[in-house]
């Protein structure tokens, strides 16, 4: 109990000088911190390897798209394809029933076989048959002649008058004109005469006329015209199709495409031949390269984007039509270049940028040139040298304030 007196009656007596000797140092080491300044990150600047890229989406897309259709009006009979299905070229995709086609048909074939009936009848049977006639002819107009010369020798001896020799004349007359008349027309029944000619151009029509009928019938079955995917069917067995009406859509197969909208503020960075490289956002991990091969002249005014194409340079097996993708562009490279993080440069938007520099313990303001700025890295054109230790932002400090680099 009296060591307890003690203590109190000592702490009475010292305690005013306690007091004083704890705030003098408690002044002291705020002194000596504001002396040797805040603790501050620091980061060397280096040369490294930049590449600028530009990111986008977009979606895949084959070259051009086939829409088919039918040519004529029927009935479909067969649909042995589905949405989705690869095909090839000459597979069969919708099957057609025309009546009226059919009927068409049928009597274009008959009349080639009339046509054709009628030629040879000409060549086998009218052709002997104009031979005999001229024949015949031949032989009256013999007989006429020898009949006028024997009326001609009786009409000066006076046995007979001028009538019966004018009658004589006469029959020789006609068995001349018989004799020509069938000597045309075994001309016109030869080969290369007129009626022979005729009878070719009836088997020639006839004959197109079939053609063309039966490349009518072709149509009712409508193939695929190349390889490719189904990316749309708009028909069914039993419906009634127009000619022109699209029943399907066929996506070729053949260079695929990717379709990305670029901000036209990096339209200048943008040249045909620059490398990428690309996903399908079902497929993340599969990455594939591809290569600018177009560029829209024109910006789109609502949305302020420059539509760009690239190939894809190597097949891929899991890219499908309209599919989503994320591209990184390449669209500058530079090799061994003074760089710094993104991060540690304050106003770097701006017209103006800057960084706190290290310098002898003190933190300076040191404004910045950039240049090529890749991902997290920037280029430094002027007003840093390399192994410059710039200070990491952000960091409240005034010019010239003493640091400390933490470790």
């Amino acid at each position: 109990m009296g060591r307890m007196n003690a203590v109190w009656t000592w702490i009475r007596q010292h305690g005013g000088q306690l007091l004083w000797g704890l705030l003098a140092l408690l002044l002291g080491a705020a002194a000596l911190r504001w002396w040797v300044g805040p603790q501050v990150q620091t980061e060397t600047v280096q040369r490294r390897d930049l590449l600028q890229t530009v990111v986008a989406s977009g979606r895949v897309e084959t070259p051009h798209r086939v829409n088919i259709g039918a040519q004529i009006t029927g009935t479909v009979a067969r649909v042995p394809v589905s949405e989705g299905q690869v095909v090839k070229a000459g597979d069969v995709l919708i099957e057609l029933v025309s009546t009226e086609l059919a009927s068409a048909q049928r009597q274009a074939e008959q009349a080639v076989v009339q046509a054709q009936n009628r030629l040879r009848q000409m060549n086998e049977l009218q052709g002997p048959v104009v031979q005999q006639t001229l024949r015949q002819a031949q032989a009256s107009l013999d007989a006429a002649r020898a009949s006028e010369q024997r009326s001609v020798a009786l009409f000066e001896q006076g046995f007979i008058g001028q009538a019966a020799l004018d009658e004589s004349r006469k029959a020789l007359a006609l068995a001349d004109a018989q004799v020509l008349a069938a000597q045309q027309q075994v001309t016109s029944t030869r080969v290369g005469g007129a009626e022979h000619s005729l009878a070719l151009g009836v088997v020639a029509e006839a004959q197109a006329n079939a053609e063309m009928v039966n490349a009518k019938a072709r149509y009712a079955v409508i193939q695929a015209p190349a390889s490719g995917q189904l990316i749309s069917r708009n028909v069914e067995v039993g419906d009634v199709v127009q000619a022109g009406k699209v029943l399907m859509t066929l996506s070729p197969q053949g260079a695929t495409q990717l379709v990305v909208q670029i901000d036209e503020k990096n339209l200048r960075l943008i040249a045909l031949g620059q490398q990428a490289l690309a996903s399908a956002d079902a497929y993340p991990q599969q990455i594939f390269k591809a290569q600018v091969a177009y560029i829209n002249p024109g910006i789109n005014a609502q949305t302020g984007a420059v539509e760009i194409k690239l190939d894809v340079l190597e097949p891929q097996q899991n890219l499908q039509q309209d599919m989503t993708v994320s591209v990184d562009l390449a669209v500058a490279r530079k090799p061994q270049v003074l760089a710094l993080q993104v991060g540690h440069v304050n106003d770097i938007g701006a017209a103006s940028p800057w960084v706190w520099l290290l310098q002898a313990g003190h933190a300076l303001r040191r404004p910045v040139r950039l240049g090529l700025r890749g991902g997290a890295w920037v280029e430094v054109l002027d007003g840093l040298s390399e192994g410059d230790a710039v200070i990491a932002s952000p960091n409240a400090l005034r010019e010239g304030q003493r640091v400390r680099v933490q470790p």
